[in-house]
């Protein structure tokens, strides 16, 4: 039977926190961020509201990077200062509730509980395992390969490694007595966890639903006139995606070669699981015929006149009536409505800065340091600024919500193609995050087992961050222009 994983506290929100000052020094800190921008005088062509809901922005941001308070907690408070000073109306500071969008991130969080209840989830990462699992290299795709198939369907990045995977790789590993406290954690399972967690990243960049944070980046690009849709995003990560997923594992393997190259003895343990799993329960074949159909939905949905919201919400009501989950299921789903909290609070704030002129200004201001600079290369300094300044931040969440909507502002705004300049700072959301062990919800799960070095987590890291930058500009961009997003 394989062993639950203890998942912390922090993936309800994508976030994670260290050592810090104590609960009231931070909140302090943030308020005082937020108040010291309020007091300043709005500078010119800003208006008042909007100068004010910016500095109450600002403090609830520094809320969820300081984590004085749970995410979903610091959101509220943020909503509630927001028409507390009459800088927002209840009815505007309560709009982002009613989002479709983020009723669809909600709904595949419900949806995703299946993967678990069922065990399909398990179930998918050994039988990869059974097929590609007779080398260590092969073990380290099978991992990947499981990632890609859940990632559509379970937005929580940190449920999908350290519920699903992580126990698969931690028993694995343990299979062939490598362990970090006897000082054989290179003989696999150092390779084994870091190519996990880059592979995680990688998926949570290849569909809008597959990390909890997807849908506020195309609701800012929204609010900036640019849709992105569930397909759009889909396709136009395919390629750079796969490519990623093939060459990734085969860096870390050349890079941090395991011990442990030749694993014929996996294959057999991975069929013994599955042989304890028994044939799939019907439960398990509902949740198939469920993801068949909302794949098919969210792909063809334009054509067949059908949202993609609205077909998460079919997906949730046939797993309801056949009762694979039941409504206290849903209820007890804490991740899901602390997302529906923090997400519709910051994509509140984030509409309403862009309605009251502040994105337009910001932009204004920005747009005119690149005079003289082409959209391409412009495009790529602030891609890349946007990328490499998420070794400040702790949380994709944090990351998106302070820089997203102003650096695709600047992009628009020095030429760049709407489309295309969304879906790469959406990208980088997520492929940004695989240079240390506190950038994302599944760093600290998977370097806290102690099977890879600081040291290591962070060269290994950056020499990937360069690799995914390659393949996501280079090969990515070329993919991009064939199908038409530039």
């Amino acid at each position: 039977m394989q062993r639950q994983a203890r998942i912390p506290t922090p993936i309800v929100g994508e976030t994670t926190t260290q050592s810090a000052p104590p609960r009231y020094v931070r909140l302090g800190i943030a308020v005082g961020l937020g108040a010291a921008i309020w007091l300043v005088p709005a500078p010119s062509g800003v208006m008042p509201e909007a100068w004010h809901l910016f500095a109450i922005f600002v403090a609830t941001v520094a809320g969820i990077m300081l984590a004085p308070f749970p995410m979903g907690a610091v959101a509220l408070l943020g909503v509630a200062a927001s028409t507390l000073t009459g800088t927002l109306s209840i009815g505007d500071a309560l709009s982002g509730f009613s989002n479709n969008v983020i009723w669809l991130v909600v709904m595949a969080f419900f949806i995703s509980r299946g993967f678990i209840k069922t065990r399909l989830g398990p179930r998918i990462a050994y039988l990869f395992m059974a097929i590609l699992g007779r080398r260590t290299l092969g073990l380290g795709y099978s991992m990947v390969a499981s990632d890609l198939v859940l990632a559509p369907a379970i937005p929580s990045i940190t449920a999908r490694a350290g519920a699903i995977i992580f126990p698969v790789v931690q028993s694995m590993a343990e299979a062939f007595d490598s362990r970090p406290s006897d000082g054989t954690a290179r003989r696999m399972g150092a390779y084994l966890i870091k190519n996990s967690f880059q592979g995680n990243l990688i998926t949570s960049a290849m569909f809008m639903t597959a990390m909890a944070a997807n849908p506020l980046t195309v609701e800012m690009a929204a609010n900036l006139g640019i849709e992105v849709t569930w397909t759009r995003w889909a396709t136009a990560a395919a390629v750079p995606g796969l490519v990623s997923l093939l060459v990734v594992p085969l860096v870390l393997y050349k890079l941090y070669p395991p011990d442990i190259k030749k694993t014929p003895e996996a294959t057999r343990i991975a069929r013994n699981r599955l042989a304890e799993l028994g044939r799939l329960q019907r439960g398990e074949w509902i949740m198939l015929g469920t993801i068949a159909m909302l794949l098919v939905l969210w792909i063809f949905g334009k054509w067949l006149h059908v949202h993609s919201t609205t077909a998460a919400l079919a997906g949730l009501g046939v797993l309801l009536l056949t009762r694979v989950l039941t409504w206290e299921d849903v209820l007890n789903e804490k991740r899901a409505w602390n997302t529906f909290i923090w997400l519709s609070a910051l994509v509140m704030m984030a509409s309403n800065l862009s309605t009251l002129g502040l994105i337009a200004w910001f932009s204004d201001r920005v747009s005119g340091l690149f005079t003289g600079v082409g959209w391409l290369p412009a495009l790529v300094m602030l891609s890349l600024i946007y990328f490499y300044s998420h070794y400040f931040f702790a949380s994709n969440t944090a990351h998106i919500s302070a820089m997203y909507a102003a650096f695709l502002a600047v992009a628009v705004g020095v030429g760049s193609p709407p489309v295309l300049a969304a879906l790469v700072l959406g990208y980088f959301s997520n492929l940004s995050s695989s240079m240390t062990h506190y950038g994302t919800g599944p760093a600290p799960v998977l370097f806290g087992a102690g099977y890879v070095s600081l040291g290591n987590w962070w060269k290994l890291g950056a020499i990937v961050s360069v690799v995914n930058v390659v393949i996501w500009l280079g090969l990515g961009g070329l993919w991009w222009k064939i199908i038409g997003i530039w």
